[in-house]
């Protein structure tokens, strides 16, 4: 019997000091909000930033071919207070997690009705839709991904664009009324 105690009390310090270790961990990528309101609707982007601290990000640490979270840790979350037209892909009010699937030429924007994953737990089950995104190479790289939220002037829509390294990708989208 105090064997076993012995057990349970150790066993509850030990999970004890592993919480209050991890509360005091900093992430080596910070996370981010970035929010807009866009023709009525307010919108926010949810993502982890990393850096590129020296690395090849583009065609290397992000395989062209593949799907990819463009964030780290919990997937990059999208919500929205109003529906959403990206393209011919219409978005309900809600919460979706944002994907790409990037090619040397072409990226694509993939946007899923999954929420609450890790940023590698992608299911192509759970896909509302995809949009083919604009490029554009930067000449100064961007150290750290970077979401913005931008109105255009008609104040109906605006674009999500991502940066990063030197590469630039957005999607137009309208505020369904």
């Amino acid at each position: 019997m105090r064997t076993r105690i012995a057990v349970m009390s150790a066993v509850v310090l030990l999970t004890s000091a592993l919480a209050t270790a991890r509360a005091g961990q900093t992430r080596a990528s910070p996370h981010a909000t970035v929010s807009a309101g866009v023709g009525g609707a307010d919108l926010s982007i949810t993502y982890g930033r990393p850096y590129m601290r020296g690395r090849v990000i583009m065609g290397a640490l992000v395989p062209y071919g593949r799907v990819w979270c463009p964030g780290a840790d919990e997937a990059t979350t999208l919500t929205t207070t109003k529906p959403l037209k990206m393209g011919d892909l219409t978005l309900a009010a809600g919460r979706y997690t944002l994907w790409m699937l990037p090619t040397s030429d072409v990226w694509t924007l993939v946007v899923s009705t999954q929420t609450g994953q890790w940023h590698t737990q992608y299911d192509p089950a759970q896909d509302l839709g995809r949009v083919e995104l604009r490029k554009r190479a930067l000449t100064v790289p961007v150290e750290q991904l970077t979401f913005a939220i931008g109105k255009d002037r008609s104040g109906t829509g605006g674009a999500i664009t991502m940066t990063w390294e030197t590469t630039e990708v957005s999607v137009p989208f309208t505020v369904v009324q």
